[in-house]
């Protein structure tokens, strides 16, 4: 018995490391997203909560959002250009988008 609640402590741990929230911060940091964006407050540009807050409800906005992350973008939210990130799979963009959007 004293076995198994270090074993369910290990296998609760490793699931919540692999959740989708989790992996795809984890992405963020892999490709030096949170250099400039940070969860719930702005940085050099938006927090990702003012990003879902503005393409709520629009049917394309994860395509969008992929597409800047790969190619940038400017003018959105003002003058400081996000510069391309074409080094980042298209998965990983999907991925990040989607998460960003899923964030309240």
């Amino acid at each position: 018995m004293k076995l198994v609640y270090p074993l369910m402590a290990s296998i609760l741990v490793a699931a919540t490391l692999a959740s989708p929230a989790r992996a795809s911060e984890d992405l963020a940091k892999k490709h030096q997203c949170l250099a400039c964006h940070q969860i719930d407050r702005k940085l050099v540009g938006p927090s990702y909560k003012e990003v879902a807050k503005k393409y709520k409800g629009q049917a394309d906005a994860d395509v969008k959002l992929a597409e800047k992350i790969r190619k940038g973008s400017t003018g959105v939210w003002g003058p400081v250009p996000m510069p391309a990130n074409a080094k980042v799979p298209e998965s990983d963009a999907k991925t990040l988008a989607a998460w960003v959007l899923k964030l309240r």
